[in-house]
Formats: C-alpha cells, sequence, structure tokens
C-alpha cells in the first residue's frame, strides 16, 4: 500500500535532517506524492528499495531543488551539490497520465514542466543515479542550467498504452496520427533532457523504452525571456558525453538541437545499441541518432558558428533511419555505424557541414 501525502513526509524527513546538521536521508517504503519534493543544496537522498509515485489527478513533479521554485534565478541563487542515489529496486513513478500534454497545456494555463519526475534548475554539481523512472506524464529527468553533474545507470519505461487504443503496436511514423486521435493519453515521454544552460554532464549506462527521446539535448530560445533563465547566464548546452545508451525509442535514441541563437558545442556520443527488436512496446523507430532538423522550432535556425565539435560513433540500428543530420555543424565526425535486421537508411545527410567533418558512409 502506498503510504498517502507522501510528498509532505519526505519533505518533513528532509527538514528534521537538516534541523539535526545532516546532510542525507533514506527513504525506504511505498509514498503517494501528492506535492514536489524541494531538495535543498548539500544534500543526498537514499532511495533504497522505495518507490515513489504521483498522486492522481496532481500537477507536480516528485523532486525539484530550491532555485526552481524561485521566481527570478541568479548566479548568487545556484544551488550546489546535490545527489539522487538508488539502492536496490528504486522507483520514481509517474502513475495514471493526468491528460495534461504539448497540445493543451496552454489552454490549461499549466506549465508541461509539472509533469517532469525529476525537474533541477540553476544547479552545479549533481548525481542522479541507479534509480528506475516508469510512466512518465512527459519528461522523466528535465535539467535547465545544470553543471558538473553525472546521470548513470538509469532504467525507463514509459506507459505504451496509446498503441492499444485501437489494437496497434507497431507504430513508428504512423505514431502521431494515432495520437492526435487521442490527445488524452499523448504524452512526448522522453526519458533525460537537457535544456539551455546545461554544460560538462556525463549521461551513461542508460536502458529502457521512451515514447520519444531516450537522451535529448534541446537548445532552443523563443521571442520571450525563457520562464526558467538564469539571469547573465549562456543559455548553450556544451561539453557533454553520452555513452553507452541501450533503448527503444519511437523518435530518436539521442536527439540533438539548437535553434534561436543558442549554441551546442563539443558533445561525444559513444555506444548506442537499439534493443527494440522483439520489444513489447514497439517494432522500429524512426532514428538512432538526430542532430538537428529542417522544421523551425524557435526564433531561427541555428548556424556553423552555433553548432559544433559533434562526435558519433559505435551506432548498432535497426530504425527508419539511423543517422540524420539537418542545419549547419561544424567539426562533425560520425563513424562505425552499423545497421541490422532490415533498417531503412543509414545516413540522411542534408546538413550543410564545415571544418573538418568527417562523415562514414
Amino acid at each position: 500500500m502506498f503510504t498517502k501525502n507522501g510528498g509532505d513526509n519526505i519533505q518533513k524527513q528532509i527538514d528534521n535532517a537538516l534541523k539535526k546538521g545532516a546532510n542525507q536521508i533514506i527513504v525506504t517504503g511505498e509514498y503517494e506524492i501528492e506535492k514536489a519534493i524541494i531538495l535543498p543544496e548539500n544534500f543526498t537522498i537514499i532511495l533504497q528499495d522505495a518507490h515513489l509515485r504521483l498522486a492522481d489527478d496532481t500537477y507536480c513533479n516528485i523532486f525539484v531543488n530550491r532555485s526552481t521554485v524561485q521566481p527570478i534565478r541568479t548566479l548568487e541563487q545556484t544551488d550546489h551539490n546535490i545527489n539522487i542515489l538508488g539502492i536496490g529496486r528504486a522507483i520514481l513513478d509517474g502513475g495514471k497520465f493526468n491528460g495534461l500534454n504539448e497540445r493543451n497545456s496552454k489552454e490549461k494555463g499549466i506549465p508541461m514542466t509539472v509533469n517532469n519526475l525529476i525537474l533541477l534548475t540553476n544547479l552545479e554539481k549533481f548525481s542522479i543515479k541507479g534509480i528506475q523512472l516508469r510512466n512518465q506524464r512527459w519528461w522523466s529527468i528535465n535539467l535547465m542550467y545544470c553543471s558538473d553533474g553525472h546521470i548513470s545507470d538509469i532504467d525507463i519505461c514509459a506507459d505504451d498504452s496509446i498503441l492499444y487504443v485501437e489494437g496497434q503496436r507497431n507504430y513508428s511514423w504512423g505514431y502521431m496520427d494515432l495520437a492526435r486521435k487521442h490527445l488524452d493519453k499523448l504524452r512526448n515521454a522522453d526519458g533525460i533532457d537537457l535544456r539551455i544552460g546545461c554544460h560538462d554532464i556525463l549521461i551513461e549506462n542508460i536502458t529502457g523504452f521512451t515514447e520519444d527521446d531516450t537522451v535529448a539535448l534541446t537548445a532552443l530560445m523563443g521571442k520571450e525571456k525563457h520562464p526558467y533563465a538564469v539571469e547573465g547566464v549562456e543559455p548553450s548546452i556544451y561539453n557533454v558525453i553520452i555513452r553507452n545508451v541501450k533503448s527503444s525509442s519511437w523518435c530518436a535514441n539521442i536527439r540533438l538541437l539548437n535553434q534561436g541563437g543558442t549554441k551546442l558545442y563539443n558533445v561525444l556520443i559513444d555506444g548506442v545499441i537499439d534493443t527494440s527488436m522483439n520489444s513489447k512496446h514497439m517494432n522500429r523507430g524512426l532514428y538512432a541518432v538526430r542532430i538537428g532538423d529542417e522544421f523551425l522550432y524557435s526564433t531561427r535556425h541555428s548556424t556553423e558558428e552555433e553548432t559544433f565539435n559533434i562526435t558519433v560513433k559505435n551506432v548498432f540500428s535497426r530504425a527508419e533511419n539511423i543517422i540524420n543530420l539537418a542545419g549547419s555543424i561544424t567539426n562533425c565526425t560520425i563513424e562505425n555505424i552499423n545497421g541490422f535486421d532490415n533498417f531503412g537508411t543509414k545516413i540522411i545527410n542534408t546538413a550543410k557541414l564545415f571544418g573538418n567533418s568527417k562523415i562514414e558512409e
């Protein structure tokens, strides 16, 4: 049985630990989370055989940091040294979908960010390790203006029930057509998303199934100030290593995108394995690695000075398109790309490449 009011319960455990001068707690058992747990800086929460599940009909996260709930974020408000660690069977669970998605959030007046399992902003030095992420209502982990971090040993399993609405299971391109008819089930359930202002982060040993992208680096700026912007801090994404991702994904195992004047650079992707063969969740995904986009998501496309030093190697995929390149990229290296099980196209390259780019056909 899940303990009710788990958000309040665990928050009190944190507050009591701080009063005693302790900098960590160990959470065990099963809790229903009705409101977000706010993690203080210089603190470690250990989930030991714990299952935290969002309560029905709630609009909240499971974990946020102190800076996230501030109306304005500055460098002086930056949080430091937060760790979320799992031991044994440690589960963060989105539970029952609340119907909030990217298509109706403006109508409801509720930001999509309340549907992340973990939402961290304006944070320096962090780790998220050993966690099972289940039934995410939107993205599992959403990071903005976070740096010096390590995300590892994460297993993800999104809710694939939308595929069974009309008795259909093996969807890739057809997924969006199905989703448009059943908006109450559309989640865009990514795994791990680095958004604006993230840098010096290692992501490794990621497994599971996601509806959309398993790991996404998306630095997008619109006409208005970003609601989670940190004053005076560059909104670009850089110095990121992604390695050993073994996943099934309806869209892409790895997604890189920057538009609107942000930069995305110094990214290494090493080791991507498509595990969708004989999967109960899906048949064949769209992409293994997708860099750039011909579609405009922001005020303008990126230039060759804004997307550079991108390396992708050791990819094994059965996707419809294994590698997809678009936009303008300087110093792009693509090597050891392997297709199997009647994959579609190995490399689709509509990008303008500059500098010392090397694309292995």
